[in-house]
């Protein structure tokens, strides 16, 4: 299963029990999957397009407690990789007109709201209720390395009323526009996790938490495993030159001409030629330090050269 898939079915699990919430989140639902044809005489035609079984299941509950009745249906997309799909088919009657007005999806005359009256969402349960069925709507999430939460609206409008619901929560959506279509996203850990968390996904907020810093983790231990393949590579290579420039300077009969210092650290660099600076200076009499030794091998190589 995606990461999406996992946060679907952890918010679909949810089932407020307050009739606020209720209306809340079945107006999210609507407002971001539904299509709506207001028929006239007292009949509508609804249906919501729903991307999982879980929250196909979640809008049924949610309209059966209201007393309207609902029939899933199943299709397969034809393009992209030919997933199933849900759909919601919602029976029409008087009694789906009061509910829909009553979840702000229309207002008292029956017209199509872009954005839920305040009554809706006057509450903090009910902003997280919405926030729910919003994500559970029309919502992704990505997981690590690349985290990246949407909500995706046909208007701005939408995209900004679920970024508000978020903000009241204190999360954080930030709204952008395409070209078809309005996005409320988030990125970076810390922000998808607030939004989750505010909408009740807590097992999938600590999850992305939990990848968060073990990809960090694995991350930084590659790093150091890098940097000391790193420094044993550049350690052998200036072994090797200073190794060669004693070899060079033995056979042209020089190492009787250098100094006591510089003759010490030359034997020893033949007589040891895999050890490091430190070690090599540890072998000194009397001992120094690694960047002693280092300065002397470097006195070695430039004679050489010359």
């Amino acid at each position: 299963m995606s990461f999406s898939e996992d946060v679907r079915s952890e918010l679909a699990s949810i089932a407020p029990e307050r009739e606020c919430d209720r209306l809340a989140e079945l107006s999210a639902l609507i407002h971001f999957a539904g299509r709506l044809h207001l028929l006239g005489r007292g009949e509508v035609s609804l249906h919501l397009d729903l991307a999982s079984a879980a929250v196909a299941r979640r809008a049924f509950a949610l309209l059966r407690s209201f007393g309207v009745g609902s029939e899933i249906r199943t299709y397969r997309r034809r393009a992209f990789g030919r997933e199933t799909r849900y759909q919601l088919h919602v029976e029409g009657g008087r009694r789906s007109l009061l509910l829909l007005e009553e979840c702000g999806v229309v207002d008292a005359r029956l017209a199509p709201r872009e954005r839920p009256p305040r009554r809706v969402l006057g509450r903090g349960c009910c902003r997280a209720s919405y926030l729910r069925g919003a994500l559970l709507a029309a919502g992704s999430v990505s997981a690590p390395p690349s985290p990246h939460l949407e909500v995706r609206s046909e208007s701005r409008a939408g995209a900004e009323t679920v970024a508000n619901a978020a903000a009241g929560e204190g999360a954080e959506l930030r709204v952008a526009n395409r070209s078809d279509h309005s996005l409320a996203y988030a990125k970076g850990i810390d922000r998808i996790a607030g939004v989750l968390a505010a909408a009740g996904a807590s097992d999938a907020a600590l999850a992305l938490q939990e990848r968060a810093v073990v990809g960090s983790t694995r991350a930084r231990a590659n790093r150091l495993a890098n940097a000391d393949h790193a420094n044993l590579v550049r350690s052998g290579r200036a072994a090797h030159t200073q190794l060669d420039a004693v070899r060079r300077l033995q056979e042209a009969g020089r190492l009787e001409e250098l100094s006591p210092r510089l003759r010490e650290i030359a034997e020893l660099r033949l007589k040891h030629p895999s050890l490091s600076l430190r070690e090599l200076g540890a072998k000194c009499d009397p001992s120094t330090t690694k960047s002693a030794a280092h300065r002397r091998l470097q006195a070695l190589v430039r004679m050489a050269e010359r």
